[in-house]
């Protein structure tokens, strides 16, 4: 199976976005899965604030994994990675024109109107698993696996 369909049936499976998508990778990173699961757990939802989309911030974790230098607790050697962040930002951008999860869902999450909605419309099922996808895929090929 590939990696972006792989991530998918995570998700689909019950893995949060932000872990489907970054326990996809996270082995060939060097980080076991468990421990890829538990970093990547609260950031489902956009934080479930509605934020930033899980599985934008799943390939970020992997990104930074991949490509953050050991010094990179010092602000210029950091900067080497931001170059990633921004050309992910661009590929998700130009499919879904966000990286909000309220505005790629329709709905805000973080309020119990807007989780009563979602639930409703099952837009977790419906729509979200094109997300994972799509982040994974976008991942995939900016890892060069």
């Amino acid at each position: 199976m590939d990696k972006p369909s792989e991530a998918k049936e995570k998700f689909i499976a019950g893995y949060a976005c932000s872990q489907a998508v970054f326990t996809t990778f996270s082995e060939q990173l060097g980080m076991d899965e468990s421990t890829a699961l538990k970093i990547s757990a609260l950031f489902a939802g956009g934080m479930r604030k509605g934020e930033t989309c899980g599985a934008v911030t799943g390939a970020l974790m992997a990104l930074g994994l991949k490509y953050s230098p050991e010094t990179c607790q010092i602000m210029d050697d950091r900067k080497v990675t931001y170059k990633f962040a921004e050309e992910f930002y661009s590929k998700f951008l130009e499919r879904h024109n966000s990286l909000k999860c309220k505005d790629l869902m329709g709905v805000d999450i973080s309020t119990p109107e807007g989780k009563a909605e979602s639930e409703l419309k099952n837009l977790h099922h419906t729509v979200c698993p094109a997300f994972v996808q799509d982040a994974a895929e976008i991942l995939e090929e900016m890892l060069n696996c």
